[in-house]
């Protein structure tokens, strides 16, 4: 078997506490069939993913990064999402001069009631990161600064 078949991917996935953290427990709790691939972290606000958190956890092996939040216009914390989408494009940018495939990085808007959405969401994201096979990273980012864990809390 090769080992692009036996690859599982490692997906972080940073999750808004008030809709997509609540939308990933309802698609756990109705059953919905979703990939074991994303390890969820909760934050408060999507606004909160500081663009070192997830060059952290590709630093630390992750082969992709979900970063889920609010609909526009509906955070709970006024414009955290906005916020979320600014980081995101500018990470991407970021992201490509490492030598990281932009498609490693995923924003999504899910609701607390779209729980079906979030299970299709992990699905798709797992299957295109296995398709894109495990992270390599260039040694810039593997021998970058080493963030201490009170410098990625700041």
């Amino acid at each position: 078997m090769k080992e692009q078949e036996r690859f599982e991917p490692r997906i972080i996935g940073f999750l808004c506490n008030w809709c997509a953290y609540t939308g990933a427990d309802l698609a756990g709790v109705s059953r919905m069939k979703s990939a074991p691939n994303v390890r969820v972290l909760r934050l408060m606000c999507s606004g909160r993913v500081d663009p070192t958190f997830v060059l952290r956890a590709f630093q630390l092996g992750a082969d992709g990064v979900l970063v889920a939040g609010c609909h526009p216009g509906d955070c709970h914390y006024q414009e955290g999402n906005y916020k979320a989408l600014r980081r995101t494009l500018l990470l991407k940018r970021v992201l490509r001069q490492f030598g990281i495939d932009e498609r490693r990085l995923r924003l999504e808007w899910i609701s607390a009631s779209e729980g079906e959405k979030f299970a299709r969401v992990a699905n798709e994201f797992t299957e295109e990161i296995r398709a894109l096979g495990p992270l390599e990273l260039t040694a810039a980012l593997e021998t970058g600064p080493a963030l201490e864990l009170e410098e990625v809390r700041a």
